[in-house]
């Protein structure tokens, strides 16, 4: 959410990012929250000089009783009465502006970094580097449901039964894969200096309106029926949230957090659920990385954070890309943001396995998060990334590690976590 008081000085540069982000539709909010905004501090303005007025003239009361000048400080004592009227109605009118200005900030795009290229939807997103060298194996590579079934590790059918499409068992050796990955991402994290969190999984309505716009929450998050709870999409959601109305010490900062969570997601407009596949689905699980820094700071972290995924797959030996997302791309809290897709053999292109962004101060302004230091009070930068994501990752793994004979080759920096297995053998033909 952008500042009021930058919006005020700044409408035009508003404007054109709200045009740079192809949604014009949203222009004349600019004009409605800068005339909202005039007369809610003029209502503000008269209710303080009420209130003043109600101080000075409650003192003269108490002067005039004093003196015993009962009919004088009557008169006073109706002034005040007259006024007290007068001040709670502009009281309601000032919390009826302000819930006004709100609804509109929160829908009006945060400004975008300068980098960002500009495009309408993800089809105009930018490669940015390569990593690893695409594997061209010279046998054709099964679709990755076809490999979780050769070692008997799929079962939808049965999650069918139980939970509808979207939903799956992973079994055996392919559930124990999953784990090892997870586990090895919290590791690769913690490693690096990242706290370990198990966060709840669960969150109040307070706390998705601050991580996400309107539309994203409509789109992805479940609703518990009868209780103001949501189940999250992403961790992220609860780690950002664990600070809401927070004055963070600013020698504290940065603040860096990787997390374990399932991931619960409805897929509206997406692409679809998969039939026979688990690429897009309603449960997954994530090992996320979550960042609070200075301002001045956040940038370095964006490059740090989406670096640690690319080394995270490279370590299992997956060629991997980034993708800068353009402005049309971005969500509405997003000042920059990058995808790392890693390379399938089997489809010959890249897919997306992780997403890395920045947010500003954003979600912080939404959140109540600040911090204060020597230059005074104000809000944190956030950020998030993808450790590993799966069974997206689980696909990338299985497609860069199978072999021709249809066994699987465990990397060295997985097989502590798999009993020092070296190889999956297929359990059918």
């Amino acid at each position: 959410m952008i500042d009021m008081k930058f919006l005020r000085e700044n409408p035009e540069l508003v404007k054109e990012n709200i045009r740079k982000k192809f949604q014009d539709s949203k222009l004349p909010l600019v004009d409605q929250v800068i005339a909202l905004d005039s007369e809610s501090r003029k209502t503000k303005q008269e209710a303080d000089d009420l209130r003043a007025s109600r101080n000075k003239i409650s003192k003269e009361i108490g002067m005039l009783m004093a003196q015993g000048k009962k009919q004088e400080a009557e008169e006073k004592k109706a002034q005040v009465t007259a006024g007290a009227k007068r001040l709670a109605e502009l009281e309601a009118q000032e919390e009826e502006l302000q819930e006004k200005i709100t609804n509109i900030m929160m829908v009006i795009p945060n400004i975008i970094d300068e980098s960002v290229p500009i495009g309408k939807d993800d089809s105009e997103n930018v490669e940015i580097e390569k990593f690893g060298e695409p594997v061209m194996p010279d046998f054709e590579i099964p679709y990755h449901a076809d490999i979780l079934d050769s070692i008997n590790g799929l079962d939808k059918e049965s999650a069918g039964r139980t939970s509808g499409n979207g939903f799956y068992y992973l079994m055996g050796d392919a559930a124990r894969i999953h784990s090892a990955m997870i586990s090895y991402a919290r590791d690769f994290m913690i490693d690096r200096g990242f706290i370990y969190c198990i966060p709840p999984f669960m969150i109040r309505s307070g706390v998705v309106n601050g991580v996400m716009s309107f539309a994203e929450m409509e789109a992805m998050m479940y609703k518990i029926e009868g209780e103001d709870l949501y189940l999250i999409g992403t961790s992220e959601h609860s780690m950002i949230g664990k600070f809401k109305g927070q004055i963070v010490k600013e020698e504290n900062l940065p603040i860096t957090m990787t997390s374990y969570s399932p991931c619960f997601r409805k897929e509206v407009g997406s692409h679809g659920i998969e039939e026979r596949g688990v690429y897009r689905v309603h449960q997954f699980e994530k090992q996320e990385m979550v960042v609070l820094c200075r301002p001045e700071e956040s940038m370095e972290w964006y490059n740090k954070m989406w670096f640690y995924t690319v080394e995270f797959f490279r370590s299992l030996d997956i060629p991997v890309r980034t993708l800068e997302c353009c402005s049309g791309d971005l969500a509405d809290l997003k000042v920059k943001s990058c995808d790392v897709e890693a390379w399938s053999p089997r489809q010959k292109k890249y897919f997306e396995v992780g997403s890395c962004s920045t947010l500003g101060d954003a979600q912080a302004r939404r959140l109540g998060i600040r911090t204060k230091g020597e230059k005074g009070t104000y809000f944190v930068h956030t950020l998030n990334n993808t450790v590993l994501a799966s069974p997206r990752g689980l696909i990338a793994f299985l497609e860069n590690n199978i072999n021709s004979d249809g066994s699987i080759r465990i990397p060295t920096a997985l097989r502590p976590y798999m009993g020092g297995k070296e190889k999956i053998l297929p359990a059918k033909k």
